[in-house]
């Protein structure tokens, strides 16, 4: 019986990527001693019945919190942001989850590794978004000197959340906090936290994001107990680049000490000619690698 599980979500328009992310993880010997789960948010059934002979199951997403259809509008792919906070619901075997967003991929299997050490005791394991490289952590539009309105993601979302401006003024300048990587323990009490935010969120705010502010609010304003893994753990390709060493023939961090990139994360997407890498595998960018030169690559996975 396995312990430990590896999931993820997608619909019909990201099964490639899911299916990369799949075949990221299974290239590792140690895998094999790992679940992997699928939430169906709109997938084909020739895609199920593609992904069935590859992982342990697949099951279909629920809106588990009651939204309006005035807020989904036959979005039902939005059930990704409600669901990924009921994991032990629809995969109760389990002693840990590893959630991955599909628009990742596994280029280290120590990385995986420390995301199930990180929650041990009944810890989050995450990874805040912000590190060597980072310009800009928030925005604010300048007004008059001093005068200025804060437009970070945190604050923005929650002002928008109708969450209470005391809240929204702790997480004003907090590290934005990415739940598209995240590991937590089965009997761990951040879910209950997590879910009662949840709630809140999805009251007044949009559905997109919703579980991503929850979860901020969980670390930084209920402070439940935390192990924030370093950026390599959730590298998020459109906030920073890596560069490529040809030597060993992998991504990694583009400064000293270079480390390798553990989890690869398209987030927002890589656009090139009003076309998403996400999509379009054939969608190339310029990666400068550790002797400066210059590669013409994808970020995507590739066997």
């Amino acid at each position: 019986m396995k312990k430990n599980v590896i999931v993820s979500i997608a619909d019909a328009n990201y099964f490639h990527l899911l299916d990369e992310l799949i075949n990221s993880i299974k290239r590792f010997e140690n895998s094999k001693d790992i679940a992997i789960c699928i939430l169906d948010v709109g997938l084909t059934d020739q895609q199920k019945n593609d992904l069935l002979v590859k992982v342990d199951e697949i099951k279909p997403a629920e809106w588990d919190i009651k939204v309006p259809d005035s807020k989904i509008k036959g979005r039902e792919w939005l059930k990704c942001n409600v669901s990924r906070a009921f994991l032990p619901k629809y995969f109760p075997n389990y002693e840990k989850y590893l959630w991955i967003d599909c628009d990742a991929w596994v280029n280290d299997w120590k990385t995986i590794e420390l995301y199930f050490r990180a929650c041990d005791n009944g810890k989050l394991g995450i990874t805040q978004t912000i590190g060597p490289g980072y310009k800009i952590t928030s925005k604010v539009n300048w007004i008059f000197k001093k005068l200025a309105i804060i437009k970070s993601q945190n604050f923005k979302h929650a002002v928008k959340s109708n969450i209470g401006y005391e809240k929204a003024r702790k997480l004003a300048f907090a590290p934005h906090i990415n739940v598209g990587v995240f590991s937590l323990e089965k009997n761990s009490s951040t879910w209950a936290s997590w879910q009662k935010n949840l709630h809140q969120t999805l009251k007044s705010g949009n559905i997109w994001g919703s579980e991503q502010l929850a979860i901020n609010m969980s670390v930084y304003i209920e402070n439940i107990d935390t192990e924030f893994l370093p950026l390599n753990c959730n590298w998020i390709t459109s906030n920073l680049l890596p560069k490529y060493d040809e030597v060993n023939n992998t991504f990694v961090e583009p400064y000293l000490p270079n480390y390798k990139i553990g989890i690869m994360h398209l987030a927002a997407g890589i656009w090139r000619d009003n076309k998403d890498m996400r999509l379009n595998k054939d969608v190339k960018i310029d990666i400068q690698t550790l002797t400066g030169k210059i590669l013409n690559k994808s970020l995507r996975f590739n066997n």
